[in-house]
């Protein structure tokens, strides 16, 4: 008898929880840090803390630009084309580590004004070792990026789990030797994050040249050659996914500014509300991820048809999977704020922001699911305008309002995520419909 095919929703599940799994693995290495790091003093904690909200932004605009290597190599693989598809690899790389050292001279111009950002004088030599050092480890994340998102538009979304598994291994050994052994402190957490970032890519490389040699040429020499359209292309593709990208961040960045203007217990709440939040957050990525992979294959082909039911499917299966994953968390919410704090003070807090939570979560997944199917199919311009609209013209003023003059408090922070975040799902929502149905009726 034939072997019968896996459902859509199988599929999308079978590419997605090796991203989940590398997704989550780059959180429990933040959470490492922080914890190794703030064993070790408060004022390095504090420093790290500083250094890595800089970085974050920066670090967004450069995943950006690495997920526009997805659709293109997952059309050109579908078709058959594989001299492209290397082709594709070694401009993605170029294009990638050229990226990270525009980044990385920005951030060093940063570096050399660190003074006028208003931080405490004491914290000031921890911090410059510790952003050099991270400065560095940019590039390497960069090309880590590129290969992981080409490794996941094959279809091998296993290289870059395990790969990530490593790195955390060696990352936490490397913390516990650096920061308590040789008692380099929040330097020797940096040193740590720069040698598992730089041994990344390199294991990527060999990873992807043995499981296929013929069609991937993960070289040095990959780095070389002049740039092509597929530049252009990757560019033109990229640069909005990262604009949107970070409007998302700016959005929550943001929010965390007007909680310092609530108060220190409202901050902390928000901190721990946004880091269970990340658990259900990088769930659904991972299937919408995944559900891009399968649709920018399909796109190859021309099976239009296929693209929007494979869309629509990711949508139930991230909505099913995430009702059952906010459910434990609501049951679960009071041992879950004890874990992170012992103050009651925060503790209420963070129960105040559950409802607005749950409302969110239908939006977020919709804004999920299809901005990577817009990613998918190459349709990023549009997507960078809504983010504007959702995040900056209605999430951060509605934030202000419900909280200030409302005077809703730290509650009414959250409570304009729902608002912004399904305002960003509709609008990706119906521009992906017309684009599908544009396609379909030009067959």
């Amino acid at each position: 008898m034939p072997k019968k095919r896996p459902s859509r929703e199988m599929a999308i599940l079978l590419l997605a929880i090796p991203i989940i799994i590398a997704q989550l693995g780059g959180i429990l290495q933040g959470w490492a840090d922080t914890i190794m790091v703030g064993q070790y003093g408060t004022p390095e904690l504090s420093a790290a803390g500083f250094v890595n909200n800089v970085f974050n932004l920066f670090i967004f605009f450069l995943l950006g630009i690495s997920y526009a290597t997805t659709p293109i190599v997952g059309a050109l693989y579908t078709q058959g084309k594989y001299n492209r598809v290397a082709r594709t690899l070694h401009e993605s790389n170029v294009v990638n580590l050229l990226a990270s050292i525009v980044v990385v001279c920005i951030l060093f111009v940063l570096y050399l004004n660190i003074d006028a950002l208003g931080q405490p004088q004491e914290l000031l030599p921890l911090i410059r070792p510790y952003f050099i050092v991270l400065l560095l480890s940019l590039p390497f994340m960069a090309l880590f990026n590129s290969m992981k998102q080409f490794s996941d538009a094959l279809g091998n979304t296993q290289i870059a789990m395990w790969v990530m598994i490593g790195s955390n291994i060696v990352n936490i050994l490397l913390n516990y030797v650096l920061i308590f052994t040789f008692n380099w402190g929040l330097l020797g957490a940096g040193l740590s994050t720069l040698i598992s970032r730089a041994l990344m890519p390199l294991a990527m490389a060999l990873a992807m040249k043995k499981w296929n040699p013929r069609t991937i040429d993960c070289s040095l020499s990959s780095l070389a050659g002049k740039p092509s359209a597929i530049s252009w292309q990757l560019i033109k593709l990229g640069f909005p996914i990262s604009i949107q990208l970070c409007l998302e961040a700016c959005s929550f960045n943001v929010s965390a500014l007007f909680m310092g203007w609530i108060g220190a217990a409202a901050l902390a709440a928000h901190q721990v509300m946004g880091t269970v939040c990340q658990l259900a957050f990088m769930v659904v990525y991972g299937i919408g991820a995944a559900a891009a992979i399968r649709i920018a294959h399909y796109r190859g082909v021309g099976k239009w048809d296929e693209v929007r039911r494979t869309a629509k499917a990711a949508l139930f299966l991230s909505c099913g999977i995430d009702a059952v994953l906010v459910s434990i968390i609501c049951l679960l919410s009071h041992p879950i704020a004890h874990i992170f704090t012992t103050s009651h003070e925060v503790t209420l807090l963070f129960l105040s922001f559950i409802p607005a939570f749950i409302c969110y979560q239908i939006g977020d997944c919709m804004q999920i699911i299809y901005a990577n199917a817009l990613r998918a199919i190459e349709s990023v311009k549009a997507m960078m305008i809504y983010a504007v609209i959702a995040y900056v013209i209605v999430s951060i003023p509605l934030a202000y309002i419900f909280a200030f003059t409302l005077h809703m408090g730290a509650a009414g922070v959250w409570w304009s995520f729902p608002f912004g975040l399904t305002t960003a799902g509709l609008c990706y929502y119906f521009q992906f419909c017309r684009k599908v149905r544009l396609k379909e009726v030009n067959l």
